[in-house]
């Protein structure tokens, strides 16, 4: 079960590529920039792995989903919550199915459904940052205003307080701007979130440079994954502050518009 994204991380899914990822057929449909290196993506995929494992998260690899080259970025799929997972109505048309494909993963884990997203509502899992009692949700390309409405009223009922915020066409998902780094900490880009959007929150703040600058995986209170080909400046300041930084080149995964939390799906953290 997870009640914060700041708090240590210990079990996760993970989707190594091995064929779908590379078997794409039209890239603008997936949303995909470029094709992958199937060698190097691996590589850097099993760094990624081996740091979860490494800091002590139970890590849970499994197969592609066929046909969806995006099923990599596993996150997107669901969101966990202290009272089970949320299954999600992706809002790419060719990442449709990745929800229901997630849900049967989950319970086969033994892992309790808590709610689901309908149609028309749309939701994925980069818009959805859980933060102790206060859930932040953003109103994205893929996140529509049926799917916020959603995920608001569910995360409501288990007590959460809703902060939305609508994004940019800068940002394919509300992670790309901000990270939670601790049990009351936030990574984000400046002059992207209302004032008052962070209340409660110590801030730290980088210059809104590309789609994922301020997108790291928080492993602890003090201590990240970030992405050595986009997170510079966060690294820098996140080295400042005292976090432990552990650095890994996803460079491939950015060709699939994602960010490095966007290949981790939290679902247990103590």
């Amino acid at each position: 079960m997870l009640q914060n994204e700041g708090d240590r991380l210990t079990k996760v899914v993970v989707c190594t590529p091995k064929k779908e990822y590379f078997s794409v057929d039209d890239l603008k449909i997936h949303n995909i920039t470029a094709f992958a290196d199937p060698m190097e993506t691996g590589k850097q995929h099993g760094a990624l792995k081996s740091t979860l494992a490494k800091f002590g998260a139970e890590v849970i690899d499994v197969p592609e989903l066929k046909g969806h080259p995006n099923s990599v970025f596993t996150r997107d799929a669901s969101v966990s919550t202290p009272q089970g997972f949320i299954q999600l109505r992706l809002g790419l048309p060719t990442r449709r199915d990745e929800g229901k494909w997630m849900a049967r993963i989950l319970e086969s884990k033994g892992e309790p459904l808590a709610g689901e997203i309908t149609a028309p509502g749309t939701g994925e899992g980069g818009d959805i940052i859980l933060a102790g009692q206060v859930a932040f949700i953003g109103h994205s390309r893929r996140t529509n205003r049926e799917g916020v409405k959603q995920v608001s009223a569910l995360l409501t009922k288990m007590g959460y307080e809703i902060r939305t915020v609508s994004l940019t066409e800068h940002y394919l998902h509300l992670g790309g701007a901000m990270s939670v780094i601790g049990p009351e900490r936030v990574l984000c880009c400046r002059n992207v979130f209302p004032g008052s959007f962070f209340n409660g929150f110590d801030v730290i703040e980088v210059s809104r440079r590309g789609p994922s600058t301020g997108n790291v995986i928080c492993l602890s209170g003090d201590e990240v994954i970030a992405n050595v080909a986009e997170n510079l400046e966060a690294i820098e300041t996140l080295d400042r502050k005292g976090i432990r930084v552990h650095r890994i080149d996803l460079s491939e995964f950015r060709k699939g518009a994602g960010g490095p939390s966007c290949l981790v799906l939290p679902i247990e953290r103590k």
